[in-house]
């Protein structure tokens, strides 16, 4: 049997982290919201004097030490680390926001992570939220979903993650972050964001979190029936 692996992709703050981390749970699948990895490498960058511009200097910096992708099987969660230590809060903070969608644009750096990211699923069920996992990284995922909302709804809901988090920050800020953020990753060169041709579009701004994870659970558990 293989294993099963569902891809959720969408613009920042549509809801598929959370809506992805919630529905692995349910199907006790692993998850990975690849994001955090690419904050990885921007937190890394950082640290190492990096500008969030210098791409040959970040593909040579992943060549030495990319981050790392270790699974806790006791919490079925991935623990990313870079550096030498793992990586939790530190992925958040507005610097990392900055530099993070840049970094992310580019097709070396992108062409580097994605056998970490496939490599991560592997022989695995998992749950896998990003930008491009039904197009690049599970293009034979069993189900693919595209999450969408509002921007009005992602700048609220980007608003109290972050306040959450302790990180302040203004909503005005955001809006403008989120709408650069979405132009820069539907118009990359490398593996823009965009919905994949299989991939059932949900659109989540007057939905609660469980609507949306059980309207995705409904539709994996209906394909996983049809596979068996």
């Amino acid at each position: 049997m293989k294993p099963l692996q569902i891809a959720i992709d969408g613009p920042v703050a549509s809801g598929k982290s959370s809506a992805a981390a919630k529905l692995a749970k349910r199907l006790d699948c692993a998850f990975l919201d690849t994001g955090a990895l690419y904050r990885a490498v921007a937190w890394l960058a950082l640290e190492r004097g990096l500008g969030a511009d210098d791409e040959a200097g970040v593909v040579e910096l992943l060549e030495r030490e990319a981050p790392v992708i270790r699974f806790d099987e006791s919490n079925k969660r991935p623990v990313i680390a870079a550096g030498g230590r793992e990586l939790n809060r530190e992925l958040f903070s507005p610097d990392i926001a900055r530099a993070v969608s840049p970094i992310a644009a580019m097709p070396r750096v992108r062409a580097r992570l994605v056998p970490i990211q496939r490599d991560f699923a592997d022989d695995r069920d998992v749950v896998m939220a990003g930008r491009d996992i039904g197009t690049v990284i599970l293009p034979d995922a069993l189900a693919k979903f595209y999450l969408t909302a509002s921007l009005n709804a992602r700048v609220e809901r980007r608003f109290h993650q972050l306040s959450a988090r302790g990180v302040a920050v203004d909503r005005a800020t955001l809006r403008n972050q989120i709408k650069q953020r979405d132009a820069r990753d539907s118009g990359r060169e490398a593996s823009p964001l965009a919905k994949a041709r299989d991939a059932v579009e949900i659109d989540t701004t007057k939905l609660t979190l469980d609507q949306v994870v059980d309207a995705l659970e409904q539709r994996v558990r209906a394909l996983a029936a049809a596979r068996a």
